[in-house]
């Protein structure tokens, strides 16, 4: 009689290991959680608490180990400002006629620009309030990724005098591209391509078309490094926190969970927006709003992009919430690319968190100018996974705070990107209901009679 726990057979170590890696094969998300958790539970072993190390040696070991990481941090911000200035190029260089859309353009433009406004607003007034930031020690996090010119940040972060404002108007128009490439002063360079952008679309197709090309092109080439660039966020992750938490020790956890918690509020104060604008625009209840975009809600949390799931979103406007298919082909495709708000309330928030990690102390000038920039660099921006973090590099560097501090961030940027997407596509398919609702009837006239009905 054979005993039931003889039946059981151990599976050997290797078997378990290859099992393992069939789950998370193909999912950069879950290797990202398992490096933050794994970097997190090293740089516990190594830091003071633990006592297995000394400190010098623990020093050492975190160099080595952020070795992967710095080299992400590098790859990214090599390719920011090319990648910015081709899609923003291209974002608005490859328009329609300007006369045709004008009236929808316009609109569309100044729905996503005030909703825009209103995330950012969101999400820097909700990390001031809760100062995430301050559950890190500072002075810890700044020995680690050092700030690279401290009184720059200071005078950038100086409060705002009524004299200076022409001339800091005047100073976000480049008088040599080429330099402010070179600065990083990304600012400029979002300016520089939107004005390139509007003269590109205004001349003839036959001249345009061989540098929305090359633009084309350059944009791919970017987008090729960053999938490279994604391919190390794992080890870069696991290395970074290592080094990080050996030297602060637990406060890091906290203080991501009230940062990570601080976004997910953020986002949810933006949901609640949105519906609320359904219902005092269209009429439309809330709850029948969101049950009919939930799948469209799912899929864009899944891919943690606004670009894969546009199929989709142009369906169920077209076919649940019976949008006019002229305003819904119009707005889905340009939301997807211009309409980041999900990704401008987290831009927000990481800003303050970081700046407050820093220690920096930002003026009313410098909160100007994060909210100008998050909403130039906004625009064009791929509506890919991690591009949200090339963003956020070029908000960092405008604001004078070191982008070095990513390495603090990104370890949870995957869950966060999945819940900005979702809330990016939700104010897509929002605006398709208000601007409906605004040119509605104009436009299924129009609409009808081309089909001849």
């Amino acid at each position: 009689m054979h005993k039931p726990l003889e039946a059981i057979k151990p599976r050997p170590l290797i078997e378990l290991v290859e099992h393992l890696q069939s789950h998370i094969k193909g999912r950069l998300w879950l290797k990202i959680v398992i490096g933050m958790f794994l970097g997190i539970s090293v740089g516990l072993l190594l830091g003071p608490s633990a006592g297995l190390v000394t400190k010098s040696t623990a020093y050492v070991i975190g160099n080595w180990l952020a070795f992967p990481g710095r080299l992400f941090l590098i790859l990214i911000q090599m390719i920011v400002v090319p990648l910015i200035l081709a899609s923003v190029i291209i974002g608005i260089g490859t328009s329609e006629d300007i006369r045709k859309l004008k009236k929808l353009g316009l609109r569309a433009g100044a729905y996503y620009i005030i909703t825009t406004l209103v995330a950012i607003t969101i999400g820097i007034l909700l990390a001031l309030t809760i100062q995430p930031g301050k559950y890190i020690d500072s002075e810890l996090v700044q020995e680690t990724i050092k700030n690279p010119n401290p009184i720059e940040v200071e005078n950038k972060a100086s409060n705002i005098d009524l004299s200076d404002i022409p001339e800091s108007i005047i100073s976000i128009f480049p008088e040599n591209p080429l330099s402010a490439m070179v600065s990083n002063q990304m600012l400029q360079i979002v300016i520089f391509a939107i004005i390139f952008g509007v003269a590109l679309v205004s001349i003839e197709k036959s001249h345009s078309r061989p540098l929305i090309q090359i633009l084309r092109s350059l944009q791919e080439v970017c987008m090729t490094i960053v999938k490279w660039a994604m391919r190390l966020a794992p080890i870069a992750v696991f290395g970074l926190l290592a080094q990080i938490t050996s030297r602060i020790g637990i406060d890091v956890i906290v203080g991501l969970g009230i940062y990570v918690g601080s976004v997910i509020l953020g986002l949810l104060l933006l949901l609640c927006f949105y519906l609320i604008i359904v219902l005092v625009i269209s009429k439309r209840s809330p709850w029948d709003f969101m049950n009919r975009i939930r799948e469209v809600q799912l899929l864009a949390f899944s891919t943690s992009s606004s670009a894969a799931v546009m199929p989709l979103t142009l369906k169920v406007a077209d076919e649940k919430l019976n949008i006019n298919p002229s305003i819904a082909r119009f707005l889905i495709p340009l939301g997807a690319t211009v309409n980041m708000d999900g990704t401008a309330l987290y831009q927000g928030v990481a800003t303050i968190f970081l700046s407050q990690v820093f220690g920096i102390d930002l003026g009313l000038n410098a909160l100007i100018l994060i909210i100008i920039t998050a909403v130039g660099a906004s625009i064009g921006t791929p509506s890919t996974p991690g591009v949200g973090i090339i963003v956020l590099a070029t908000i960092l560097n405008s604001a004078g705070i070191p982008v070095g501090g990513i390495a603090l961030i990104i370890g949870v940027d995957r869950i966060l990107d999945m819940c900005r997407t979702s809330i990016n596509v939700t104010s897509d398919l929002t605006a398709c209901i208000v601007i409906d609702k605004w040119l509605g009837g104009n436009m299924v006239a129009n609409h009808k009679i081309a089909q001849g009905t």
